[in-house]
């Protein structure tokens, strides 16, 4: 139990979490539309796309959550009509500052955009003459954003579009000497890391006023606080998603805090000219966020959380009827992701089903249902917060069912391996528009392989297996600051040249060949 929930990570996209791990590539084949594009219950399905119910959590890759009524209208009535943007928001970030306490407000393109146009204003200053210039900070006066260890992660690539160089420090006195003339912010990720480290936010603040440096948290899966927590602590500035437990626009994100950085943060965005161009936010987002902020204001909270325990409480009845299966509670820990959770747990000798083997069947079969990624050997988890009523009771009666009468296993081959692998093969990859040339070394005993695969820039250990004709080849690695990447090639041997797809997880798939080195003699 204990290694199986330490795999769940904290974090809007759980750093990866974009992806849908085990299930990637395994969606069900959308059938051609026959009509096109129809409005109504089945406008998904109207151009071949399969609904599913969200038992996984607020999930960019899964589309984020459903916007309250009260956004939805407030957008529809926001599009028709015209305003000056810059006027709008000079009235939106008046109404956040009222609402939340903070000096100031902004409505952003995502919180990721919130993040790049902190780090603007954090760089630049609202400067018009080095706004143009960005992300090229030569000649800049301050160039560097400091991270401690604890928050490196895959989403501080927003901090590095602005050009800015990443320093990292792990200890106080590490941080407290990388504090220098050319540090523009510190990025804090928010969540138990920052909260239990001696590099708390807390200290960071104190640290980083004696410098004058802006202090900027990234608060993304967490609830809005007011007084705001984060802000009290000492920080600057807090970023938040839009599109998740406020159930504002999937595609708006919230910047808070000190009012002449979150000012000029806004003359570093769209729709005024230069690199953020691309982070344009409407007047449609800007209005359905601030109405999703009202409304945080205004929910029963307490309600909810009884709502999403009623949920889980009934999939826990209907399962625990299996011999053997058992279920538990998991609370969260902090503000990020703040919902509970249901472990079930089974023998999978007695059911004849794994929790990998059953989260892919749910994900695969209709109804589609998306559990959190990490499912184990033994277990799965249930994620009740963005749940619509009565999705409970589909995701329950599905589980029982899927325990009850599992699929058929794929049929194990156990053919003995075709041929040796041993040794180099060069490996040509096509992607949707471009190719590479990979390198695998390989070394085979049996139908056993391991060995390494050497990308573009990084060297990774590989591991695969061989059965008859079938190759299956897998590699790994995750870069400093938190993005991984994961190769799976599959394919089949035919004389010297092996055939298949990769599959990158999020990155989606790719074809490949590969074929025996030949080593060319030199000529006398």
């Amino acid at each position: 139990m204990k290694e199986f929930l330490s795999k769940r990570l904290p974090r809007r996209d759980v750093f990866r979490g974009s992806a849908l791990g085990l299930l990637t590539g395994l969606a069900p084949a959308a059938a051609a539309p026959t009509a096109g594009l129809q409005l109504g219950s089945g406008i998904y399905e109207s151009i071949g796309v399969q609904p599913l119910i969200n038992a996984r959590g607020t999930f960019t890759i899964i589309s984020g959550s459903t916007m309250l009524p009260e956004v939805r209208t407030a957008m529809a009535e926001a599009s028709q009509r015209y305003v000056h943007i810059d006027e709008l928001m000079a009235a939106v970030g008046a109404r956040l500052a009222e609402i939340t306490k903070a000096e100031w407000g902004m409505v952003s393109c995502g919180c990721s955009a919130a993040i790049t146009h902190a780090t603007a204003a954090c760089i630049a200053g609202g400067n018009a003459d080095l706004h143009v210039r960005l992300p090229n900070l030569e000649g800049f006066a301050k160039d560097e954003v400091l991270i401690p260890n604890h928050s490196r992660n895959v989403y501080d690539a927003a901090v590095r579009a602005v050009g800015a160089k990443v320093v990292e420090a792990g200890t106080v006195d590490e941080f407290a000497a990388a504090l220098g003339p050319r540090t523009a912010m510190v990025y804090i990720l928010a969540g138990p890391n920052a909260d239990k480290s001696p590099l708390s936010t807390k200290v960071i603040c104190e640290m980083a006023k004696k410098h004058n440096v802006p202090v900027f948290v990234d608060a993304a899966a967490e609830g809005l606080t007011v007084p705001n927590v984060h802000l009290q602590a000492g920080a600057d500035l807090v970023a938040y998603s839009g599109g998740k437990c406020m159930r504002g626009p999937q595609t708006a994100g919230l910047l808070l805090g000190r009012k002449d950085l979150v000012q000029a943060a806004w003359v570093h965005s769209s729709p005024h000219h230069g690199f953020a161009r691309g982070l344009k936010i409407g007047k449609e987002e800007a209005i359905g966020m601030l109405m999703a902020v009202e409304m945080w204001m205004k929910r029963d909270h307490k309600a909810e959380w009884n709502t999403w325990m009623a949920r889980l409480d009934h999939i826990a009845k209907q399962v625990s009827t299996v011999p053997g299966v058992t279920t538990s509670l998991r609370q969260p820990e902090g503000l990020s992701n703040n919902t509970p959770t249901l472990v079930i747990q089974w023998d999978p000798a007695k059911t004849g089903v794994t929790g990998r083997a059953l989260a892919r069947h749910l994900f695969t079969t209709a109804p589609r249902i998306a559990l959190p990624t990490g499912a184990s050997e033994t277990a799965i988890q249930v994620v009740p917060y963005m749940m619509a009523p009565g999705d409970e009771k589909v995701v329950a009666d599905r589980i029982l069912a899927t325990l009850k009468n599992p699929p058929p296993a794929p049929p194990a081959t156990n053919a003995p391996a075709a041929a040796d692998l041993s040794g180099r093969w060069d490996v040509e990859i096509e992607y949707s528009a471009s190719k590479s040339t990979h390198v695998l070394h390989l070394k085979q005993t049996n139908g056993q392989i391991e060995g390494t695969h050497q990308g573009e820039f990084v060297s990774r250990d590989l591991m695969g297996q061989m059965e008859g004709n079938r190759v299956r080849l897998s590699s790994s690695y995750s870069e400093r600051h938190g993005d991984s990447l994961q190769f799976e090639f599959t394919g089949q041997l035919t004389g010297d040249q092996i055939t298949g797809t990769l599959s990158m997880g999020e990155y989606l798939d790719a074809k490949w060949v590969a074929r025996r080195h030949v080593r060319r003699g030199r000529r006398g």
